[in-house]
């Protein structure tokens, strides 16, 4: 090919290449040459017969070093062709988007490798800061810029310091770093440094950093370490507070490390002698002490009987009476009590005390006030399906079975009779102070109608008179007059004839005589029998005024007997 005189084909070659090539140029980055500085502006030659003007200002970096004009003539700079040519003829070039271009190149490798940065913060915005990374404007949140939030960032600003790009979106030109990434790594690489040389038993000072309400943080010096509340003191602590401030120096042991999670356990007790060495024969078993209630609970309250010692007194051992009351209502926060030692266990670290030990048993004062046979009143506390309960003097309660309430009539049908708050007369029956139950009896107070009519004339075989109180289908239920003892009388019993033996006979109030067949003061029960009572007194007439061989009738004897009875009683009553 003549290159003095080219065809048309290579001219047209030559034509299109030069298109492409200036269309590869523009919209990226281009070496120039500085030929002239004219006032404010330098003048560029890029190499395309055509020259541009930059501001000299944009080869500074601004905001940084203030030095506005970094360049002369002759410099060779990278510039960034936005066109080739504008309408004055010349090149539309820009050393900021040339800088800007070259820095996203860098922290594109950057951030494919996760490399750290190097930038500097030169203004804040809404919601944070923006950095400058060498051209290139990032967004710094403000959640990223130190581990623990910072009041004042003036100190980190226009400082070179490392960052960790977090984000990046060329085409909307957004790029988010983090300084929080960067201090949280170096801070671990010191952890782990501080950790491995750490060792259990080990005594170091450090300064409290957080109180929480479980404990602090102590800084170890780059490392934190929990005091937990429980291992601040040998005593009961509510609240880490009472003893420790932020800032406040302390010496404390370490109990656990964790060279994993880089969790270390403090304690500063371990450092105080331990109070429970020789606890059990410190508090011997029931011995009395006075101590201060500092914690109460539902199931019961802690008494300190000395600084680091503690026992519980559970609610079952507070009271001998008070059974199904909280805590609350029988001791008071802070309030000096004296309890007994029920039980020391040095390996648990547990004392059980008893507060209701210190007081006389209430059921053993009531025996001794109130012994068997003795009579009391109480009201009615409740009533239950087997019985009533009595209050009685020095706040307990005593029972009255429904067996004890009357000597005859069923104790279902006499409980109906008694409503809660009346006041009743009982005697006392039995006093079990182990189980803490006291026996009471209503109708002992009467006497046993059994024992009286024992006594008396009633026996097997008695002739008695009784009263009807009620009629049934079966017989009579009858009273015997004079005594509080009942009986029935089945309808076999009630006459010789079987044709009276007819309850219908007997009408309510009505009287009659029967003879006692049956008297057993066991099972309290007494059986009468008219029947009987008939036989009786035919056998007696024929016994006196006839025999088997005499001729008389059975008739003429009894009409015998009986005139000679109405004689009697007519003599009598004379």
């Amino acid at each position: 090919m003549n290159s003095l005189n080219p065809t048309r084909d290579e001219f047209a070659a030559l034509l299109e290449q030069s298109f492409e090539e200036t269309e590869l140029q523009e919209g990226s980055v281009v070496t120039g040459k500085v030929v002239a500085i004219e006032k404010d502006l330098a003048v560029i030659d890029v190499g395309l017969k055509v020259e541009g003007r930059i501001q000299l200002k944009e080869f500074g970096i601004k905001g940084r070093d203030g030095d506005d004009a970094g360049v002369s003539v002759g410099d060779t700079v990278e510039v960034y062709l936005e066109r080739v040519e504008n309408a004055l003829g010349e090149a539309v070039l820009s050393r900021d988007k040339a800088r800007r271009e070259e820095s996203w190149i860098r922290l594109e490798a950057a951030f494919e490798a996760n490399e750290k940065v190097s930038g500097h913060i030169f203004n804040q915005v809404k919601g944070g800061f923006t950095v400058d990374l060498d051209g290139a404007v990032a967004f710094l949140p403000r959640s990223q810029v130190d581990i623990r939030p910072v009041r004042d960032v003036q100190p980190l600003m226009h400082t070179p310091q490392p960052f960790q790009i977090l984000k990046m979106d060329k085409r909307r030109g957004n790029i988010v770093v983090s300084r929080r990434v960067v201090l949280e790594e170096t801070r671990a690489e010191q952890r782990s440094e501080l950790v491995q040389s750490l060792e259990e038993g080990q005594v170091m000072e450090g300064v409290v950093k957080n109180i929480t309400d479980y404990g602090a943080f102590v800084d170890l010096g780059g490392i934190d370490g929990l005091l937990h509340v429980t291992d601040i003191a040998w005593r009961r602590i509510n609240h880490p507070s009472e003893v420790l401030a932020i800032g406040q120096t302390v010496k404390v042991q370490i109990i656990r490390v964790n060279q994993e999670t880089h969790r270390i356990s403090l304690g500063m007790k371990q450092l105080e002698a331990d109070p429970w060495d020789g606890i059990e024969a410190k508090y011997p078993v029931d011995a009395k002490f006075t101590g201060r209630v500092t914690n109460i609970t539902d199931y019961g309250a802690f008494v300190e009987l000395e600084p680091g010692i503690e026992g519980l007194i559970h609610v079952s051992e507070m009271s001998w009476t008070k059974k199904n009351v909280h805590p609350g209502k029988i001791v008071s926060t802070s309030q000096e009590v004296e309890v007994m030692i029920l039980e020391v266990d040095p390996v648990k670290r547990r004392i059980s005390l008893g507060l209701k030990q210190t007081l006389q048993n209430p059921w053993e004062a009531f025996a001794e006030k109130f012994p068997t046979g003795t009579e009391v009143e109480g009201e009615v506390k409740n009533k239950t399906e087997f019985g009533l309960f009595i209050g009685l003097d020095g706040d307990v309660d005593g029972m009255v079975h429904l067996s004890d309430l009357d000597w005859n009539r069923p104790g279902e049908q006499v409980i109906e009779e008694y409503k809660k708050g009346d006041m009743v007369r009982a005697q006392v029956l039995d006093v079990d102070m182990d189980k803490e139950r006291i026996s009471l009896g209503i109708k002992q107070l009467g006497g046993d109608p059994f024992d009286t009519a024992a006594a008396g004339e009633l026996r097997k075989g008695a002739i008695v008179t009784c009263e009807v109180l009620e009629v049934k289908d079966g017989g009579l239920e009858a009273k015997i007059t004079d005594s509080d003892i009942t009986t029935f009388i089945r309808r076999a019993d009630l006459a010789r004839e079987r044709s009276e033996q007819r309850p219908e006979r007997f009408s309510v109030g009505e009287k009659f005589d029967a003879r006692i067949t049956q008297f057993d003061k066991k099972t309290r029960r007494v059986t009468a029998s008219i029947k009987a009572l008939e036989i009786a007194e035919e056998k007696e007439a024929v016994a006196q005024y006839g025999s088997s061989d005499s001729g008389a009738s059975l008739g003429d004897i009894l009409g015998a007997a009986l005139n000679k009875v109405r004689d009697t009683d007519t003599d009598t009553d004379d």
